[in-house]
């Protein structure tokens, strides 16, 4: 499956210097999917002189000119949508009917920053002196270096690679190791739609070195992550030594609030796909479900009664909602977290355990948890899975006081027919993103990142590509 691709460097597919590779294994059988290159030093040393080359060609392309090709790659993606799902449900382990919504924001997002490339625009200030002007304008940072997990490979590549490519910079992708087909395959597609060479690179391999040996180059000017933060703060401190400027959106604690004056079978629905996307393997994931005590009993009745009947399975099969989660070390540390909240004195209404019936793959049913506190580990990490646990509250600050009581600060959902609750409650929510009566966040025409430690910077809309840019200031003096 990977043999066509490689290491993705001044325009070609190559394999890697040392001709070694790693296995990538399907989450839904733990059969090897195939073997992929793995760069070592040389390449990334190739590849930076690449990047570098790339650099001096694109930012001296026209915007205009940029604008049509990063429009290509939009139309690219949607007419490979089938070929690309497959890598998603086969890598990731997403059911097939997830994938489309992946790759069409991904393409969106091609769209939007296609649009964005024309207006990087500059100011002109009025003077204090009458013999000079004041002008302002944006240049691209430089040579990026785009960092892409493996729960989202395509749109977090896209988110990435897209605003590199409007500011006029070049970058170097380092998919994850347990999905390096899919960002392989988006690439590709870069290179079909008129990509110069050396504009956009693929170094495929171990990430912690690949990470070190890139952010350790003076050529390198930018660093975009996507991860926890825990990788995420290594990442920081490394970017430190060099001063590169940094975009990170790292891990969140979702909460989600339900008031007492909400449709509950609505906002069950709305609960179940906004947490069990990916099998809960989302930074935007809810974790934390803050239910007022007048509707949590009927909350809870129909969340469980639904769940039971979502279909667990290998994602490329009809009907599967839950496939499996993406690693054996994700299953191990599920099984853990639900062990450590359950002697916690937590009380499973539903899930627990691996299914029944499944010999092979990372399975692991959907659980909700009753009777769960503010202090449980599972309210405090990250729990990055299928894991629901469900809480009271009574008063309005009460449950704002608790919901913003976390480091981190990715997401908030927000569920009441009340307008002032709605205004208030958004307003003093402390997260990036606020899902109001919808289980919809990341679109691309709006800002999407983070607070406290989340990250900082912003993917998406008119503010993420002032993150590529330098701005650069000039007084002119007009006579001497």
């Amino acid at each position: 499956m990977y043999e066509k691709f490689g290491q993705f460097i001044d325009g070609k597919w190559q394999q890697s210097e040392s001709g070694q590779t790693y296995d990538v294994i399907n989450p839904a059988t733990e059969e090897v999917l195939g073997k992929a290159s793995k760069a070592n030093s040389k390449d990334v040393e190739k590849a930076l002189k690449s990047a570098q080359k790339g650099l001096e060609i694109w930012r001296n392309t026209p915007p205009w000119e940029r604008a049509k090709v990063i429009r290509k790659i939009a139309d690219l993606i949607r007419q490979r949508m089938d070929i690309i799902s497959k890598w998603l449900t086969l890598e990731v382990g997403k059911p097939l009917h997830e994938g489309p919504g992946e790759i069409g924001g991904a393409a969106d997002i091609f769209e939007w920053n296609s649009e964005e490339t024309k207006r990087i625009y500059g100011e002109t200030l009025q003077s204090r002196f009458p013999n000079t002007r004041i002008h302002i304008y944006y240049q691209p940072v430089g040579v990026v270096a785009a960092l892409i997990p493996w729960n989202f490979p395509i749109i977090l590549a896209s988110r990435k690679i897209s605003t590199a490519l409007a500011a006029g910079c070049s970058v170097i992708v380092k998919p994850d190791v347990i999905t390096p087909g899919c960002v392989m395959e988006l690439v590709d597609i870069c290179r079909e739609a008129g990509v110069p060479p050396g504009v956009v690179n693929l170094l495929s391999g171990d990430p912690a070195e690949i990470s070190d040996l890139l952010l350790s180059s003076d050529i390198v000017k930018k660093v975009s992550i996507t991860g926890s933060t825990r990788v995420g703060k290594l990442i920081l401190k490394k970017a430190a030594d060099k001063v590169q400027r940094v975009t990170m959106e790292l891990s969140g604690h979702s909460p989600f609030i339900v008031f007492d004056d909400v449709d509950v079978d609505k906002v069950t629905d709305m609960a179940i796909t906004a947490k069990f996307r990916n099998n809960g393997q989302v930074c935007i994931s809810p974790n934390r479900f803050y239910i007022h005590k007048k509707k949590k009993d009927e909350f809870t009745d129909k969340l469980v009664s639904k769940v039971k009947k979502l279909k667990i399975g290998n994602g490329m099969d009809k009907d599967v909602i839950l496939g499996p989660l993406t690693t054996r070390k994700r299953l191990e540390e599920i099984e853990t977290l639900v062990e450590k909240t359950k002697k916690e004195g937590a009380e499973v209404l539903c899930g627990g355990k691996r299914p029944a019936g499944f010999n092979k793959g990372y399975y692991y049913e959907p659980t909700v948890f009753d009777n769960v506190q503010d202090n449980f580990t599972i309210i405090r990490e990250e729990p990055f899975g299928p894991l629901v646990p469900l809480l009271t509250f009574s008063d309005f600050d009460e449950v704002v006081a608790r919901a913003n009581n976390h480091e981190l600060g990715l997401c908030s959902y927000v569920y009441t027919n009340n307008m002032e609750k709605a205004h208030r409650c958004t307003e003093l929510m402390e997260t990036g993103c606020v899902a109001l009566n919808t289980p919809a966040v990341a679109v691309a025409e709006a800002p999407f990142g983070g607070i406290k430690q989340t990250g900082y910077g912003r993917e998406g809309g008119s503010q993420a590509i002032k993150d590529y840019l330098n701005i650069k200031y000039t007084h002119f003096g007009i006579s001497y």
